[in-house]
Formats: C-alpha cells, structure tokens, sequence
C-alpha cells in the first residue's frame, strides 16, 4: 500500500517496487547518501554521524497500530530509519481515538493501520513507511527488518514472534499499555554488540605519578577524579621519562582509588616517570547477552527499577501481568472495567504463579517475597479493572521509552534495557478506588478508556478545565497532544454530560519563536510548509 504522503510525492524513478518494501520518494541506499545535517543536527549532538548512518539503514516492523504502537511510530520515524512496516488487521473502534492522535470518526470501523501509514509517512520524507496485512511469521518477510516491535499481541503471540525473530537475527521489543500500568520487554540475540554504551566522550586525565612496578600503578592530578570503572581500557600519551608507556596498546585497568589505578604492565623496567602526560579512555565494545522471552518469563534477572519507593513492585507486576495475559487468553478480552469478579480471577492466576514460583528450587526462577496483602491485591485489582484502558499520558510515557529501545537496536549506541521494564503510577487514582461499577462502564465515546480507570466525573472536569501553555516546542506539543486526546477544554460528549451541557474550557499557547527546519526532527505536529511560521499558531492549528 502506498501511503497519501508517497502518492502526493510520486515514485522515485521508473524502476520495479516491491510493494511490501515501500515506495517513498526518498527510497535510497540510506547507508551511502548523506545525512541531512539541516533537520537531525540536534540529534547527531547525542548520537553522532556512524549511529545516525546506521539507524539510516535499518528497517523496522511494528505490530499494533493502537495508540501505544503509533507513539513508537512516531518517534522511531522522527529519528530517521531507512523503513517502518506497520503491521495490524484490526478495525478501529470509537475508544481508540482516545489514545490515537491520527484517528478520526471517520475511521471507525476502518482498519487501523491505513490512516496510521498515510499520516507518519508525512512526518519524514527520508523514510518508506509502508503497511503489511500476510503472515508476520515467515522467516522470509521477518529477515528483512532489523528490528521487531509488538505493541498490541497476546502473550502466546509475541513468545512465537519472538522465537521466529531469534531464527532471523531480528531484534525483539514488546510492549503494553493497561490502564496505569505498563511493561516493556527486550530481547536482542545472544550476542549483541553494543558499540558505545553510554555515549560520553572518553574521559582523558593529567597523570601525576606512574610507580615501576608489576603492575604499574598510577595516579591521575587531584583536580578531577578518575571517573572511570574497573574493566575500562587506557592508552597514555606525552608521558616524559616512562615514555615506554606512550606506545603501548590500549590495556585494561583496575581502579583502587578516586584517583588511583593499576595496569596489568611490568612497569618495573621501564624507565622512571619524570613528569607529565596524559591518560585517555579507549570506549570498547560491549557484547550483552539476552534470554528469549519464553525462557525470561521464569527467570528475567534484574528488573529496571523505576521508583525506589516501589521496592518489589516489579516483581509483583510480572506475575501480575501474566495473570492479565491468562484471563485474555481464556476470555478473549481484558476484565470489564470494575467488575470485581473477572479482576479476582486475575488475582488468583497471578497467585497461582507467585505460588508455583515459590516451590521451585532454582534459584534463577523469579519470586515474590513479600506479603500478598491488601495492598498487593488491591494493587493486582487495579492494573486488571483498568487493564481494557489505553491512556494517552502512558502511552506517550511508554512509546519514548521503547522507542530508545529500537534506536539502540538499530543504532548499536547506548545500553539496551536488559530485559524487562515495569512501571505504573498508581497513586494517581482516584482515593475511593475501586469505583462502582456503574461509574467506570463504556458508555460508547472516545474518552472510555479514562473512564475506565477514572469514572464519568473525572472525564467532565478535563472538559471544563482552561490551561495556559508557555512554549510550543517538542514539549508543549506534546502536551497539546495529550490535552486533545485527554479531552482538556472541549465541549463534554452526551454520553458523559449527564443532561448538563456544561461549558468547555479554552486553551492558550504563546510561543515567540519561529519553526526552524531542525524543529520537525522533534516536533512532530510541524510540517516542513510551516518553516517560519510562529509555533504557537502551528501548534494551535495542528492539535485540533
């Protein structure tokens, strides 16, 4: 399919198209034009001219065009990969487009993927966005993409996915969005290989002393501290006396102080050290070795911690989620938004699990050593009643997150979450939690999903709110876009409005600055025909 950006474009010469392949107008061989300088200069401060070169030549699938998987999107084609294959059968429903910014009425009943592909086709022209409707599974098709992303599949889904992209060499994310809740899973080989783990400049310090010994050790000038780890690799240059130094090939250190390190050299030798010289970290390679998700669901080592106050959630979340996961697989659906019945038997699978855990004698296998109390349960209740529910705040929250993700796959640059990423913000429920039942039912309207987990009145005070936003940039256009799904200042739907039409708020922007090219990099309601328009009215016109 070829998207509306792609027909307005035209085709890029007369030579033949694979159709799955994409078609856009700048379908090149990314790994040999130029990088466009003028729109990723801020970004090439963070990741550079070889990871941009790399991210250029990589293509992406995505699976889920919910409003989770076009946040992932979104970012992934702003960032500038050579391709993004959207992949998704499923007809858009009235809820989605309270989490979906590029669905309209309009498309209800349509499938989700057609708007999604015409619209991020609009917001890089150096990218094929491009849709695919066949089999996800043949190895085939998969060989074909660097990286694989899973925003909306069932867990059995995703184990298969993820073992067919093992097969390929494709790298692995999943990702989900249930209500206040969110996870996020990474599995990239066997062996990946990251080229700079953390994207600093290398750290070069004045020496002060160099001891003849086996090993020799030295000491860095007491203006700065070392500021490198045990493992790291050295070279030394201008050293006078110990010139032997000068010409050795990078070694490992030791660290031993705060400005203190060994080198594994037989220093004792050589001649002694008068003075000067420099000592400069040499970045390394780091291979990171990752568990297929059938196996890291029994034993996922360490968990990312998110919140230091939220000692042991993880844990609880795991089997939490793999009991949400259970009651999709058997019901075919997520529990009815506060029906106590169908969250207890959420609760109950996720016991189940913890319990089986709790037998095992392999120490590898994840538990949950706490307390399954009130608040855990109450917890297990609240991630399952909202679980029917996409927000447009954590959709946004977990779509910049896991599109990092890609970007280190894609890139080589930065450490990869190793491998899962729990996260929720629970305490912004309401205090009466959970509701009645009656308040947090679908009433058929855009907003279901904040009703679900929120209730009816919650929905009418975002619409009667009035917000004044200073700045327009990456930031404030984010925030637009959360307002407007959120329904922030509009006029209250019947469904919700309770016979009371009550009056909408009104939102205010200023924004003094000009739309620049580099803004389209990251600014993703501009277009290229708004360069030198005032952002403020840009934004103001494209958020609604």
């Amino acid at each position: 399919r070829r998207s509306a950006g792609e027909r307005e474009r035209g085709r890029p010469g007369d030579r033949p198209i694979d159709p799955r392949k994409g078609c856009g107008a700048m379908e090149v061989d990314n790994d040999a034009r130029e990088i466009d300088e003028g729109l990723y200069s801020r970004q090439l401060y963070v990741m550079g001219h070889e990871a941009q070169r790399r991210m250029g030549g990589a293509s992406v699938l995505l699976v889920g065009a919910n409003g989770l998987g076009v946040e992932i999107a979104k970012n992934v084609v702003l960032a500038g990969v050579k391709r993004l294959t959207v992949h998704d059968n499923t007809p858009a429903k009235i809820e989605d487009l309270g989490s979906h910014f590029y669905l309209t009425e309009d498309d209800i009943g349509k499938p989700r993927v057609e708007p999604t592909v015409s619209r991020l086709a609009e917001l890089n022209e150096y990218v094929s966005v491009d849709s695919f409707d066949g089999d996800i599974m043949d190895p085939n098709f998969l060989g074909d993409y660097t990286c694989v992303v899973v925003a909306d599949a069932p867990l059995q889904t995703k184990i298969e996915l993820n073992t067919a992209c093992r097969k390929v060499g494709a790298n692995f994310v999943a990702a989900q969005v249930n209500g206040l809740f969110a996870s996020a899973f990474c599995d990239f080989g066997d062996e990946f290989v990251v080229q700079d783990a953390d994207g600093e400049q290398p750290i070069s310090r004045l020496i002060s002393t160099i001891i003849q010994s086996e090993p020799a050790v030295v000491t860095v000038h007491d203006e700065s501290r070392l500021g490198l780890e045990t493992g790291a690799h050295v070279r030394f240059s201008e050293i006078q006396g110990m010139t032997e130094l000068n010409s050795t090939e990078p070694v490992p250190i030791t660290v031993k102080g705060p400005y203190t390190f060994e080198v594994p050299i037989d220093a004792s030798k050589f001649s002694a050290y008068t003075n000067g010289g420099y000592v400069h970290e040499v970045k390394q390679p780091k291979v990171m070795n990752f568990k297929p998700l059938s196996e890291a669901l029994t034993k996922p080592g360490d968990f990312l911690l998110t919140d230091f106050a939220k000692m042991g959630r993880s844990e609880l979340l795991h089997f939490g989620f793999q009991g949400l996961e259970a009651f999709r697989e058997k019901h075919g659906r997520y529990p009815a938004p506060g029906n106590i019945d169908e969250c207890s038997a959420v609760v109950s699978a996720a016991q189940k699990l913890i319990s089986e855990a709790s037998e095992s004698s392999d120490p590898d296998v994840v538990r949950f050593d706490e307390e399954m109390d009130d608040k855990a349960e109450a917890l297990l209740v609240a991630l399952a009643s909202g679980a029917s529910a996409e927000l447009a705040p954590m959709t946004a929250f977990l779509g910049g997150v896991v599109g990092q993700e890609v970007l280190k796959a894609c890139s080589a640059k930065f450490t990869p979450l190793q491998q899962f990423l729990y996260f929720d913000a629970a305490e912004c429920l309401p205090a009466e939690y959970p509701l009645p039942e009656e308040e947090c039912k679908p009433v058929g309207c855009r907003y279901d999903g904040q009703i679900a987990v929120f209730g009816k009145e919650f929905v009418r005070k975002l619409n009667a709110l009035s917000m004044f936003l200073v700045g327009a940039g990456a930031i404030g256009c984010e925030m637009l876009k959360n307002w407007a799904l959120m329904g922030v200042a509009v006029s209250p739907c019947a469904e919700i409005a309770g016979g009371e039409q009550g009056a909408a708020g009104v939102v205010h922007i200023t924004d003094m600055d000009k739309i620049e090219r580099s803004n389209l990099n990251r600014q993703f309601l501009f277009r290229s025909t708004d360069v030198g328009s005032s952002k403020s009215t840009a934004a103001a016109r494209a958020v609604q």
